[in-house]
């Protein structure tokens, strides 16, 4: 999800609830202590140098109960944060979200609550490092008997 659609999807939105991956929600409690722009300058193995720029929120969830972010407080701070760091709507979103550690995710919405969605990272050179492509897994019908044509 890019800053755009984030903020965009605040428009319809009637209460800020987040959910981790596997479905527990994020305390209503929580704040957005951070708003940012992240650029990252690197070498791929295949010896690209690439950059990478995000805009980043770090959520934080305090022993606070009685403190909680309202919608238009948000787009307050996210109109902020774009003027003054100069964020560009295009820009993909990551969370950072404290777990066992500082936890980062990609954003999603279900149509009733954001997810923190899982990220994967990946070889961007696959070509020059010689990793092969994955192969889909292809499912054996239970009743395919060899020759039949049918695996």
């Amino acid at each position: 999800m890019t800053l755009q659609e984030f903020y965009s999807q605040l428009d319809y939105t009637n209460e800020l609830s987040f959910a981790l991956p596997n479905g527990t929600a994020v305390p209503a409690h929580f704040h957005i202590t951070e708003v940012g722009q992240l650029d990252r300058f690197f070498l791929d193995c295949g010896g690209v140098m690439r950059k990478e720029s995000l805009v980043n929120l770090q959520m934080y969830t305090a022993e606070d109960y009685d403190h909680r972010l309202t919608l238009p407080k948000l787009k307050v701070i996210l109109e902020a944060s774009t003027q003054q760091l100069q964020l560009r709507g295009e820009a993909e979103l990551r969370v950072e979200y404290q777990g066992a550690t500082i936890e980062v995710y990609g954003l999603s919405h279900d149509g009733y609550q954001f997810i923190l969605t899982a990220l994967q990272t990946d070889c961007l050179a696959k070509d020059k490092c010689g990793i092969p492509e994955r192969k889909p897994k292809q499912t054996i019908q239970p009743d395919c008997t060899p020759g039949s044509g049918c695996c």
